[in-house]
């Protein structure tokens, strides 16, 4: 039987489970819409392979300068018809989402430019990309870029009325971040983007509108890029790498912008044209096929955590019932030894070093310590199941992923037990 597999092998009381399985039972409604959600976005992925003829080779790999790359430039071209855009840049050279927004940026800013964040504080990493909060070397305002932030109003929703004070006469890019990093604040649907694209672009439609797409990828059937975005920007051990990509981002949107972000990653006058793919290509490709489905799992695993933890009296952002523009579920733990038990808990529900035991540190890019529970397949691959938090009031988690939607599920019933072994809630 199931239940007993899982109480003996796992040791959850069975308290706890028949709790977490109860909850499980009132959310199959939200899990019917989600499914009607990756399924369309399955179709739109498989469409895009087949409109480019994908074939077998497209999966060798080049060494060297990358010149004349056909599984790297079929790849981005696949890219460019999933996100409805004119190109799209897809790299294994770009290491990480905050990097993919500073190839973009860099690309696309020149000296006296102002960029304008318009969803508040950026995620804590590209505040030293930005260099306004304090001076980076090698940051924008070190390179002569103006910076600008309209913060968000006190429910944390964007001030769409105040959008026009902040944008001037030398406002070149505005940069939207949907998900909400470190802040408990509700993520962006893609209504409120298109909300402030529309905004922007009726003050002057030269503007260029970025979206940080991290961890929003396939969420909805639409993407920043099929409602007016100019670029969209993200990471492909998110989302759209489907837990297979080892490394990775891209940048989707328009020809001219996309081409200066190439100018920006390799050189100027090479751009997109070089770039080794090194063998990656086929886990790409296959990561994007797959990523449907994958966030799927992690938006069903978001969700039952709501379901839960909202139950048990915590404060979870989104609630079971709200709009769920990401896959990242935050969670009020009240205090710092909830975090590190709640973390201890997903990370004994890993499949890769289950054994250890997360612990706070000092992690670059952050102003305070860090706690980081991931036993992932790929190192820092937030598309499986994983959380962190700030060690600072008001003691928020964020979880996010899950390759498979049952291993999402153990490892929030693994972390519910060691909370309830630790006295945080009584059953």
């Amino acid at each position: 039987m199931l239940k007993d597999y899982i109480i003996k092998e796992f040791g959850i009381d069975e308290k706890v489970l028949d709790f977490c399985l109860d909850a499980e039972k009132s959310i199959r409604d939200k899990f019917n819409e989600i499914d009607d959600i990756s399924e369309q976005n399955q179709y739109k992925v498989l469409r895009a392979m087949q409109k480019n003829n994908l074939s077998d080779s497209a999966f060798c790999g080049t060494t060297g300068y990358g010149y004349n790359d056909i599984g790297r430039d079929k790849l981005e071209d696949i890219y460019a018809d999933v996100f409805n855009t004119e190109s799209a840049l897809v790299r294994a050279q770009i290491i990480s989402g905050t990097h993919a927004l500073t190839v973009a940026l860099f690309g696309n800013l020149r000296y006296g430019d102002e960029l304008v964040s318009i969803a508040g504080a950026p995620y804590d990493t590209l505040e030293g990309v930005i260099g306004a909060k304090r001076k980076v070397k090698g940051s924008l305002t070190d390179y002569g870029v103006i910076y600008k932030e309209l913060p968000l109003q006190k429910d944390g929703t964007v001030d769409f009325e105040n959008i026009p004070s902040v944008i001037s006469k030398k406002t070149r890019l505005v940069t939207i971040q949907r998900s909400k990093g470190y802040e408990y604040r509700p993520s962006l649907t893609i209504d409120t983007v298109k909300k402030i694209i529309d905004i922007v672009k009726g003050i002057d439609p030269n503007i260029i509108c970025m979206v940080d797409n991290c961890y929003c990828e396939f969420a909805d059937v639409l993407e920043p890029t099929d409602v007016g975005a100019d670029m969209a920007v993200g990471s492909l051990i998110k989302n759209p790498g489907g837990g297979l990509a080892p490394v990775g981002g891209y940048i989707v949107g328009k020809r001219e912008y996309v081409e200066n972000a190439a100018f920006r990653l390799t050189a100027p006058g090479m751009g997109k044209e070089v770039g080794p793919s090194l063998g990656v290509t086929t886990a790409l490709l296959q990561g994007l096929f797959l990523a449907p489905n994958v966030v799927n799992a992690s938006l069903k695993t978001a969700i039952f955590a709501s379901a839960v933890f909202e139950r048990l009296g915590f404060e979870c952002m989104p609630k079971v019932n709200e709009p769920r523009p990401d896959i990242v579920e935050a969670i009020q733990m009240k205090t710092p030894e909830n975090v590190i038990e709640f973390c201890y808990g997903i990370q004994s529900g890993a499949a890769v070093d289950s054994y250890v035991k997360p612990e706070p540190w000092d992690m670059p890019g952050y102003d305070c310590k860090v706690i980081m529970a991931a036993g992932a397949f790929v190192q820092g691959s937030s598309i499986e199941l994983s959380a962190d938090a700030p060690m600072k009031e008001p003691y928020t988690v964020y979880m996010q992923g899950g390759l498979t939607w049952h291993h999402g599920k153990i490892g929030v019933i693994k972390a519910v037990d060691r909370l309830y072994k630790i006295g945080a809630f009584k059953l």
